[in-house]
């Protein structure tokens, strides 16, 4: 009953309750990132959520648009701007994504949306993490984030997926905000991001 009906209901009421309270970081950081980001505050990207249907994500975008002399984009080390460092440390960069959450198109608990070019590569069990709706946080992020592998990445999603329920969505949300504080996993090493998933070799 949970999964199919309430899940919704306690995503549109959480997620505007956390949208409205969160509103002036919201102003704060879209204002000091209008500065940083020569007044480009925001970043959307195509990604798959239920059943593969692809929406907008809305992000804080704390990355530049540098690129080297041939016009290809610096790698994600190089891009990555002081204040972006900090918006991501603290997490500021998913509170856009409230808006997906009140949409329809997210909710606060699941898989987290990845690219749209991944979806060709994923294994039979590891597309089963599309059965459900993305998440703003989800098990993996709980469990090491950007500093575990794909093939772990993706077992715990799938985890997720198969275990589904309230208690567990109030689990990974309450250690989602003990993360925040200790402030674990941000980066996978040697990145300023996940490396990217080139399938299962």
């Amino acid at each position: 009953m949970y999964r199919f009906l309430f899940k919704r209901l306690f995503d549109f009421i959480a997620a505007l309750a956390a949208f409205l309270l969160l509103s002036p970081i919201f102003l704060i950081t879209t204002i000091w990132l209008i500065v940083a980001n020569s007044g480009k505050p925001f970043f959307f990207q195509s990604r798959p959520g239920k059943h593969e249907k692809v929406f907008k994500i809305f992000k804080f975008k704390t990355m530049n648009d540098r690129k080297d002399a041939n016009g290809n984009l610096l790698p994600d080390a190089e891009r990555l701007t002081s204040i972006g460092l900090l918006v991501r440390k603290l997490s500021l960069d998913e509170i856009p994504q409230l808006l997906n959450v009140i949409k329809g198109d997210m909710s606060l608990v699941g898989p987290r949306p990845l690219l749209v070019e991944y979806l060709p590569l994923y294994s039979e069990r590891q597309a089963k993490r599309h059965d459900v709706k993305p998440g703003i946080t989800g098990w993996a992020q709980v469990n090491g984030r950007n500093a575990i592998d794909w093939p772990t990445k993706f077992e715990l999603d799938v985890h997720y997926v198969e275990h589904l329920s309230f208690w567990l969505d109030i689990k990974i949300l309450f250690l989602t905000v003990k993360k925040v504080f200790v402030r674990e996993g941000i980066s996978a090493d040697n990145s300023a991001t996940m490396e990217k998933f080139k399938g299962n070799l």
